[in-house]
Formats: structure tokens, sequence, C-alpha cells
């Protein structure tokens, strides 16, 4: 009584929502429990499944819910427990499941070989129109409990073991995300877990210290490369990591005559590998929390190294939360206006109409939160309540900043591509209003540059608007060019110091063709770090530093995540610029490769374009683009 169609269904959206409370709620520092600081949305708690089946000949059923759930079967308006096997007469039935539940989404399974799980059941919440039930493949086995995200385990074995500090030492060859099994403890004992090696010895400021389950031996799933056992002697001991992640596989290589850079793309994609969990994580060992804006970037690598579109929906969905919206992303401004991006950004490169279709809504409601912040002008104004972040940057923030206009620009932009025309007329007018106002009060002719503030009289200068309007594409060619050598080349401008704006920085100096420089800072700053002995990609390096002061910051000895998402962009780079891999809606296969010239002798590539495989090889002046089935 069993059909392989079945599998787990729940209310659209809540099963993401649940996680993202688990994800964001997950945080440890030094012992102390740290829950993001942002709104929270939750699930529904009670909802209601709904199908009609006409059946030829007698079958049965069986149901079952959410653990800890309440619930049961209506059949033709008669009531039965869920787990009990229900049998029906042939003809027209009506079904109805009703569940509840406080601690985790209610969901069912419905396991039958007619009467199942599959396509085709709707569900409501007493409150909403009926919509059709979600499911994913992560929950396709009656014996799961939808609370658990099901993750894959692989064995390490630690590389290096020494006796140091009056205790045992384990080194692993790279970052994982593990859980530590220690046998042969003799007693409760402290294990100090580390990115680093001074970490992990350094146990008055280790991040993460843990006692082992006194039955499993084993370590709650932390990210680490080296784990101190005060007290004992590695002899002692048998030590084992098990890696858990969530199944998002690596499906890029990169291969070229060019040993460092092949070696950065692949530290890159293990980097962004270890940071695909169940959402988009900014890094496996600090904050571990969904941040819209490191999402933002991560969309960009995604769709070159996994495809997994589904990934990007979760951390979206989870991002959003629920209507009405009152505050933003994370409670950055600049955060919900990258949402809106993320969401043309995906669509770009899944063509998924029925996702757009169902965000829509949240969309358009997120935009009319920001537009309800707009002063005379129809610049948006951060609340009180708000952080106006951009970047970690010494911005002149007094009145509207520049910055935040040109991110406002662009996601007009995404709106005015998908919405309908009445909405198209409303959001281009906006956007023209919007791009004359920025022209009047913040271009400074005599900089040749977007001024940070037009209300201080300061007419400060930082790299971010220019940059975001060449990224953007809101500015002439002409005025790209005055922008390039007034800001970008301008050593009077302060530099950006963050790896996360430098990604858009690195874009901007792509879309202009500076491919030769951008290459150049590829193999310094992620090249730097290599040579530094990194076997995953920092949050932030600086090459004035020794190793040993690499690990401070926001003034914490061991602040710095040394595996975090948005350091991968290497990646996109690479596939898109160098590579030349790109969206082409005008060429038969959707898609165009074009490797710039001049950089490599021999390439032989593996890229996604979302879901599409692509191997580009080029050699002796050829380039061969295939589909890869």
């Amino acid at each position: 009584m069993e059909n392989a169609q079945a599998r787990w269904l729940w209310y659209p959206g809540d099963l993401e929502k649940y996680h993202a409370l688990k994800q964001n709620f997950s945080r440890v520092e030094r012992g102390c429990p740290w829950p993001a600081f942002w709104k929270s949305d939750g699930f529904r708690q009670r909802v209601a499944f709904r199908r009609t089946y006409h059946l030829e000949k007698p079958t049965s059923f069986a149901v079952f819910g959410t653990p800890g759930g309440a619930g049961y079967v209506d059949l033709n308006g008669r009531k039965y427990p869920f787990g009990q096997e229900i049998f029906c007469e042939p003809g027209e039935i009506k079904i109805s499941l009703h569940i509840g539940c406080i601690g985790c989404v209610p969901a069912v399974y419905v396991q039958g070989d007619v009467i199942c799980s599959d396509d085709g059941w709707t569900v409501e919440d007493y409150c909403e129109p009926t919509v059709p039930a979600a499911s994913n493949r992560y929950f396709t086995a009656p014996e799961q409990n939808v609370a658990d995200w099901p993750l894959l385990e692989k064995r390490f074995d630690p590389i290096s073991i020494e006796a140091v500090n009056g205790g045992a030492l384990f080194t692993f060859e790279t970052e994982l995300t593990a859980e530590l099994e220690i046998v042969g403890l003799t007693n409760m004992t402290t294990v100090y877990l580390g990115e680093s090696r001074a970490e992990a010895l350094d146990t008055a400021n280790c991040y993460y210290s843990c006692t082992p389950d006194p039955e499993t031996h084993r370590c709650p799933r932390q990210a680490l490369r080296y784990a101190f056992i005060p007290g004992y002697q590695p002899e002692q001991l048998s030590v084992r990591a098990f890696h858990r992640y969530v199944d998002v596989p690596v499906r890029a290589k990169f291969t070229c005559d060019d040993e460092e850079l092949n070696r950065i793309f692949a530290v890159a994609a293990h980097t962004f590998s270890l940071c695909c969990d169940v959402f988009f994580l900014d890094g496996v060992k600090r904050d571990k929390w969904i941040w819209g804006g490191d999402a933002y970037q991560s969309l960009f690598v995604n769709r070159y190294l996994t495809g997994d579109k589904d990934i990007e929906q979760r951390t979206l969905i989870a991002l959003r939360g629920n209507d009405p919206v009152t505050t933003h992303i994370n409670t950055i401004l600049d955060y919900s206006l990258l949402w809106i991006l993320s969401m043309g950004e995906h669509e770009e490169t899944y063509h998924d109409e029925a996702f757009l279709s169902r965000m829509w809504p949240q969309m358009i409601s997120l935009m009319e939160l920001v537009r309800s912040q707009r002063d005379e002008h129809g610049f948006v104004i951060g609340r009180k309540q708000d952080w106006v972040f951009i970047d970690w940057a010494d911005f002149d923030r007094d009145g509207p900043l520049c910055a935040e206009q040109m991110l406002l620009a662009a996601a007009y932009d995404v709106m005015v591509r998908y919405g309908n025309a009445e909405e198209k007329t409303r959001y281009e007018a906006e956007k023209a209003a919007l791009l004359s106002a920025i022209e009047t009060y913040f271009w400074d002719e005599e900089k040749s540059a977007y001024v940070d503030s037009f209300t201080s009289g300061k007419r400060h200068v930082t790299r971010h608007a220019n940059i975001l309007a060449i990224v953007f594409d809101l500015v002439s060619e002409e005025r790209k060019r005055q922008i390039t050598q007034s800001v970008l080349f301008n050593a009077a401008v302060p530099a950006i110091t963050t790896p996360y704006f430098r990604f858009f920085e690195l874009d901007a100096l792509c879309r202009l063709g500076y491919l030769k420089e951008v290459l150049s800072e590829i193999k310094s700053y992620w090249g730097g770090m290599l040579k530094l002995g990194a076997v995953t990609f920092w949050e932030e390096y600086d090459p004035k530093l020794p190793l040993e002061k690499q690990y401070a910051m926001y003034g914490d000895p061991f602040g710095k995540s040394l595996c975090h998402a948005w350091a991968a962009s290497p990646i996109y780079l690479l596939a898109r610029y160098f590579v030349g891999l790109r969206p082409d809606q005008d060429s038969a296969s959707g898609f165009a490769a074009t490797p710039a010239p001049g950089f490599f002798d021999s390439l032989d590539c593996t890229l996604q374009l979302g879901e599409t495989t692509v191997q580009v090889i080029a050699r002796d002046g050829k380039t061969e683009i295939k589909l890869v089935p």
C-alpha cells in the first residue's frame, strides 16, 4: 500500500519559515545562545488538506501527520484517526485532512496505492483561499519527521595528531560542518573547536566548546578544522569527524593552464558548498544566519556552481516572511531592495513563472513598504528602527544616502520587468523621476562623481553609489567612463575594505572591460589567502597582517569567519566574464559562451547556467561549447 510518488505535504512557505526559525536561533557564542535580532515570522499552526477522488475499484490508505500534531481524516463526513488504514468503496470520495501543530510545521503523508500524497492536493489555513499543497525532494518517506532536515554524512579522520599544551590537538584536512566523535574520554571533558589552530588552542577565547554526548560520544554539529582536547594524550583517544551536510551537489569544475586559478576556483567551490545548508548562510562558524545581502551574492555563485533553484527559493521565502510586512529584511533597508533584486535574478536564471507568480504579491507589499518611506524628492530614507547599511564604510549619512537610491532605481527595474501594464507604467514613471532627482541632487560635476549626501553640504564621495550606478546600468556609457577615472581609479577616494562590497566593485570593473586588473586582484587577494594556508576563503583578508593577526574581527580575537559565502565570488567572476558564459535569450540554446581572449592557453570548464549544464573547451584559438546531459 505505497505509491512511489507520495511525499510529505505542507502549506506553501511553512516548512521554510519553520526551518528558518531553527537556523536563525541556532547561533551559540562561547556557550551563550544568540537568536537573530530581527522580527521572526512563523508558520501556520492549523491547516486542512483536501482532495476529491473518483474510484473505479476498492482501495485503502493511511494518513500520518507531523509528530506531536493533532488531527483527523474526514472521509465523506466521517472522521478517522491518523495512522489507521481506511478502506474505500468505488465512487466519489471527498477527503479532508485536518492537522494542527504548535511546535512544528503541520504536515501530512498519505500512504496508499491510489490515494496518496502526490500532486493534486490543496491546502487552506481557514483564512486565505485554497492553494496547491507544497512538497520537496527531501521529504519523501513516511518515517521522516519534517522537523529534522535530512543530512548526508561523510566520515573524516584526522590528518595530524599532536601532543601540545597538556592535551591533544587533532587536525582535519579542511574545514567541515561536523559532529566530532571522541572515544576514550573518562570524564566530562570540554572540547575546543576551531577554524584555525590558534583558535582551538586558545581555550579562553575559542568560539565553540562542547562536551560530547556520553552515549553517542559526539559533539553537536559545528564548524571545525581543529579540535583540542586538554588533559589527554593522543594515544588515549580515537577521534573522527562526521561531516553532515545538505544534498546540494557541486556540478561545476574549472580547469585552465593556470594552476593557481584552478586552486582558487576549487577552494571557492568548497567554501560556498559549506555555506549551502538548508538555506544560504553567511558563514558556518559565527552567525550561521540567513542574511539578505549575503544571499543576493550567493545567487550569482550558485547559478554557475550548483544550479540548485530550490535552495534559492527556500532562502528567498525564509527571508521574506509573512504579510503584512512592517520591517525590512534583517532590519536593513538595502536588504529589502536586494531581496527584490534577488527575485529578479532568480527569475532571469530559472524562468520559474509559478514561483514568481506566487511571490509577486510579496514583492509588491515589500516595495510598498519602501515607497512609504520616500521623501518629497522620491528618495527612500531609513526610519529610526531601520539599519541603513550598504557596507562597513565611512559614509556621509546626513539625509538620504545616494547608494540607497541606486538600489531603489534597480529595484524599480525588476518591478517594471515583471509587473502588469498598470504596474509597469507606475514603476517606470517613478524610476524616471528618481533618476532625474539623483542627477539633480547627488551628481557633482566638479568631482565627476555621485556624492553620499546632498543635505550636509560636505559633497563627500565614496565608491559605493558610483559602483552601483555602473553595475545596475543606471547611467550612460559616457558617465560610466567619467566615474571610472574619477572614482574607481582615483586613489584619493577611500578604497573598498570589505569583500562584501568588493564583489560589486569587481563586477563593475568586469563590465567595463578591465579583466586584466580583476584577474590580478583575484590572484593577489584570494591567492594571498592560499599562500597563508587557507583551505576555505575568509570573510576578510588583509595582506599587510601576519597570519596570527588575521583571525580578529569585530573586536573579537577570533571573530572573523574563515569560511564565508561572499568570499566565493571568483566562481562568478571567472565563469561570467572570463569563460564568458551568460544567458542569451536570442540564441536557440538560451545561452552564449565567449571566453575572454588572451587569458588562457587552454580551458576546459563544466559550469551550470541555472539548471543547464554547459561544457566550454577552448584551445588553439578554437572554442567548443556543448550541453552536458
